[in-house]
């Protein structure tokens, strides 16, 4: 071989080597059909973590095709669902453990069954499946939207103190799952330990307060509680004296009720508060009323 051929097929060679080198360190990144979605939320006082993926619609018919009715479904795409509880819970009247669990369904026309997994290590659906690992269990109604949801979504609805729906959409359905959180409980385990074995602040003892109102626990532990804490604020705010009047009002001393409101409409004017100047004239002629 020649020396001009030896170093041609030595170019060659190092090209060679050059491209493989550029193939193994490419960073071309494509998306993915089903993206990834992980979220957070709390209810109550319980933290709730949800991690699935999202299939799009794509001009498909979704279920009764896509997705067949009545048989099991990974409820998304590639890895199974995956929802995480900071606190036991409720899933309809069934208890749940604190935990990790995947969630499976199997949609049907008019209800789909809803399944928590103790299992989280799958991709897709068990194989095989496990009856003793279901720990609960849901029939859901399927409610028709009038508008169409393009992707897969899982979302926490519909909160309340300790209530919430986890709602699954797609496509032209809509199907909620609800769940019950031990916030009461959880609540008055804080205010039990704090008033009792504690050094509670002025927010302990307004925030006792204004929960044994909402809650229509007793009234007068209340007011007493909401005037030490008050007592320890040297300028109370607008907001804060109307939520006091509040709870005398609830307490049954409505002299002290528009007292208080005509104080907080003083302060709240200066303040230029609008919301609370209308709140508390609004409270001031109901309350003389009584």
């Amino acid at each position: 071989m020649n020396r001009n051929n030896k170093n041609m097929k030595k170019v060659i060679t190092t090209a060679v080597a050059a491209s493989l080198i550029s193939i193994a360190i490419a960073q071309v990144k494509t998306p993915q059909g089903s993206t990834k979605a992980d979220f957070e939320t709390t209810v109550g006082l319980t933290e709730i973590e949800i991690e699935y993926f999202r299939p799009k619609k794509n001009n498909r018919v979704i279920f009764g095709d896509v997705v067949p009715f009545d048989k099991m479904w990974r409820t998304g795409a590639n890895k199974n669902t995956v929802i995480e509880f900071s606190d036991d819970v409720k899933i309809g009247d069934q208890p749940l453990k604190k935990g990790k669990y995947a969630i499976y369904t199997k949609p049907g026309k008019d209800s789909w069954e809803v399944y928590f997994y103790s299992n989280t290590e799958n991709w897709g659906m068990p194989n095989p499946w496990d009856d003793s690992k279901v720990v609960a269990k849901y029939l859901a109604k399927v409610t028709p939207l009038s508008s169409t949801v393009e992707t897969f979504t899982i979302s926490i609805d519909d909160l309340t103190i300790d209530q919430a729906n986890l709602t699954f959409s797609w496509d032209n359905v809509r199907v909620a799952v609800p769940i019950t959180v031990p916030t009461d409980e959880k609540v008055m385990a804080t205010i039990d330990n704090t008033m009792k074995g504690g050094t509670p602040t002025a927010a302990d003892f307004m925030s006792a307060a204004n929960y044994y109102v909402a809650t229509g626990r007793d009234a007068q532990q209340a007011k007493e509680w909401m005037d030490k804490g008050m007592s320890m604020i040297s300028e109370p705010q607008y907001y804060q004296i109307h939520q006091q009047a509040i709870i005398y009002a609830k307490a049954g001393d409505y002299k002290g009720a528009i007292e208080l409101a005509k104080k907080s409409l003083d302060a709240a004017k200066k303040a230029g508060s609008d919301e609370y100047i209308k709140k508390n004239e609004t409270m001031i002629k109901e309350w003389s009323k009584k």
